[in-house]
């Protein structure tokens, strides 16, 4: 059989796939298949506004943004919703204590000390709950987890905010406070 198979390439390739085919089956039913809690990617960022002028939650819209207060969502910490109503640019950023890429995210958002007019709260995952009036809004499901909010004079007091996943580098973390900050008009796309 071994001359076979080093004789006939169609038969190398066939065994690879089969090969393959199995180490994939494995991985799934391993559980490798799914995502990971802290991925090394960045993924897609997802807006929620409330419709209270409050901080309040919101439920997780794909591409839009929406307008959903549940009542039983309480109230951020004070310091969180002083930083809101003052004007700042909140970050919060919520880690798994351990966690590599949170760990290197963390360090990556102390950048933001040098840029005026944010606050940052690093919060770790079991103390989410405090913050459901946020996370909630942006549907966070994973750690580490990037959440910046709008200033309230430019989310006309509507609270509005984006998440993103995994790791975060400062430039990244910088520009989704400038982005958070950005005054002009936005274009909608129409594929």
């Amino acid at each position: 059989m071994r001359e076979k198979l080093n004789e006939n390439p169609l038969a190398q390739m066939a065994l690879v796939g089969v090969l393959l085919v199995v180490g994939v089956l494995m991985l799934i039913s391993m559980g490798g298949g799914g995502e990971s809690e802290s991925g090394s990617e960045a993924e897609p960022e997802t807006s929620v506004a409330t419709s209270a002028p409050t901080i309040t939650s919101g439920g997780e819209t794909p591409s839009a943004e929406a307008t959903v207060v549940p009542p039983e969502a309480p109230p951020p910490p004070k310091a969180v919703a002083a930083a809101f109503n003052s004007g700042q640019t909140v970050v919060l950023l919520i880690v798994r204590e351990g966690g590599i890429d949170d760990q290197l995210v963390k360090a990556d958002t102390h950048v933001l000390a040098s840029v005026p007019r944010v606050a940052l709260f690093v919060v770790p995952a079991s103390k989410i709950a405090r913050y459901a009036a946020i996370t909630e809004g942006v549907g966070v499901n994973r750690v580490p987890a990037l959440i910046v909010m709008r200033p309230k004079a430019l989310s006309h007091g509507v609270p509005t905010a984006s998440v993103s996943y995994g790791y975060q580098g400062g430039q990244s973390v910088v520009q989704q406070v400038t982005d958070a900050r950005y005054r002009g008009q936005t274009l909608s796309y129409h594929p």
